[in-house]
Parts: C-alpha cells; structure tokens; sequence
C-alpha cells in the first residue's frame, strides 16, 4: 500500500502548518484535526493511509486516541506514527503499546519522519 493521504492530528496550529506545509511539497494529501474528537470526525470522513498523533492535547490524549483508533476494526489497519515533545523510552515504550507504528520526537527532522512514512508504505 502506497501512503498518500495523512491525518495529521495535533493541538498546535503552528505544527499543524509546519508539518502539512513540509508533507505537501513531498506529494501527500494532509486533513488535520487539533483535537481527539475531530480526529475521530475526519476519520468517518475518510480513513487515511497514515496518522500522525501528537500526544499532548487536552481532553483525550495521543495515547487514549492511538489505543481507540488501533481497537476500532474500522480503522486497526491505519498505521499510526506518533509525533511528540516527549522523548523519554518510556513514553516511546507506551506509545507502542497503545498500537503506534512508529514514534517520532519533535521537533521533527523532515529526513527522518519522511523515511519512516516511506518505511510504512
């Protein structure tokens, strides 16, 4: 499967604009939602090839959100790639467990998450 349309979901428009703007000029198709809730309304929308989840957002969290879309046999075949603040091991460890394909440690190198979509397609 070739990866072409992304949901980026994050609570902060600047790195919603950053990372769109950085996927758009490489081919892909970006929706974003800041939050859980609108996240789960783009996913009804369309199911996107890939997911980029922040963690830190108010109410339901990237972990909550990544645990919810990976149980929801709608959506459990969407690769997720997780795209934090937070670095910690433990936080990379939780992040997997939750069902993430892959994590990534803002601020993110545009060679290294690229290469990791292109892994996953």
């Amino acid at each position: 499967m070739s990866i072409q349309n992304i949901l980026l979901v994050d609570d902060s428009k600047t790195e919603l604009h950053a990372l769109s703007e950085m996927l758009v000029k490489r081919g892909y198709n970006v929706r974003t939602a800041e939050n859980a809730e609108e996240a789960m309304k783009r996913l009804a929308e369309a199911k996107p090839d890939l997911i980029l989840m922040d963690v830190v957002m108010p109410g339901q969290n990237g972990f909550q959100l990544t645990r919810a879309i990976t149980r929801d046999e709608r959506y459990a075949g969407v690769p997720i790639i997780m795209c934090t603040s937070k670095n910690q091991e433990t936080d990379k460890v939780w992040g997997m467990r939750q069902g993430a394909s892959d994590y990534v440690v803002k601020p993110v190198k545009a060679d290294e998450l690229l290469a990791k979509i292109k892994a996953l397609g």
